[in-house]
């Protein structure tokens, strides 16, 4: 059998792709460059406008996470974590969102370095409920190649105070879909985990067979919010506790810890604002047990 490619790429409507726009880059670049490990490379030549630094565990494209970047001109003031939405039809897309009662704050424009190969296209979208997202129809920029290991992006949920609504618009836009047996708080693309099997995750069915079906295909959570609607960004880490105090130590603020029967997570806000999510898998022992004796 041949290997699976190694280049993770993302269908429609899958999150591909964060980053975080701060007015102190170098600062972000210390603290998340302390807290997670990374490795940076500039990818905006010297003396053209503003940063944008991509993130990675070796400095090659081939381990790429996520960047850290100059806000654009029109920057609000508000520092996040930015999640990307993966489209086919960047143009199409847009013009659903307005459709189904989101706006387009910026319309589709192509990104990258100047004089090199374009990154991608990208529009900047808020829903319905007003949380915002980013549109992401890639081009040379194909998304997160690694996910799940400690120090790299896990997931992004979306929080909303209206599960249903939420799923009104996502649900055309990009084909998300809720399953009974996955509860309210997952949402997944049909074919997903299919698509992984084929790719980078050969084994990904097998690894998963105690899970309900379907969850191979979960691509993000939709968890209910009294508060304003938003995307939060979840980290894996090893050591939830560890990094806490890596973070604090650095300048953040712990928010919030739990633990549930799977994860041990903390939520953070860093030194410029941004919020964000620590999360440590920490399964029951029984699952441990029957992994193990899968040999």
């Amino acid at each position: 059998m041949a290997d699976a490619p190694t280049t993770r790429t993302y269908p429609h409507g899958v999150p591909s792709w964060i980053d975080l726009e701060v007015l102190d880059v170098d600062a972000a670049l210390a603290f998340y460059g302390e807290l997670f490990g990374w490795t940076f490379t500039e990818k905006v030549p010297p003396g053209a406008p503003g940063r944008y630094v991509v993130a990675s565990q070796d400095g090659t494209d081939a381990t790429v996470i996520g960047a850290i970047a100059t806000p654009d001109p029109g920057f609000d003031g508000e520092v996040m974590w930015h999640t990307y939405l993966a489209v086919d039809d960047i143009t199409a897309t847009a013009r659903q969102v307005t459709a189904l009662g989101g706006v387009v704050s910026s319309p589709p424009e192509t990104v990258g370095p100047p004089g090199g190969p374009a990154a991608g296209q990208m529009a900047r979208i808020v829903d319905p409920q007003g949380a915002p997202s980013r549109l992401w129809q890639a081009g040379a920029r194909l998304g997160a190649q690694v996910v799940n290991a400690p120090g790299t992006w896990n997931f992004s949920n979306l929080f909303t105070p209206d599960v249903d609504r939420a799923l009104e618009f996502y649900g055309p836009l990009l084909g998300w879909v809720r399953t009974d047996d996955l509860g309210a708080g997952m949402a997944r693309v049909p074919g997903y985990g299919d698509h992984l099997a084929r790719t980078t995750d050969p084994g990904i069915h097998e690894r998963q067979g105690h899970a309900p079906p379907g969850f191979a295909d979960v691509v993000a959570g939709i968890v209910p919010h009294d508060g304003p609607a938003h995307w939060s960004v979840v980290f894996a880490v090893s050591d939830r506790d560890a990094s806490a105090t890596t973070a604090e130590r650095a300048g953040a603020t712990v928010l919030h810890s739990e633990d549930s029967a799977w994860t041990k997570e903390a939520t953070i806000r860093d030194s410029f604002g941004a919020e964000f999510v620590l999360s440590q898998f920490a399964p029951p022992p029984s699952y441990l047990s029957t992994e193990a004796g899968r040999g």
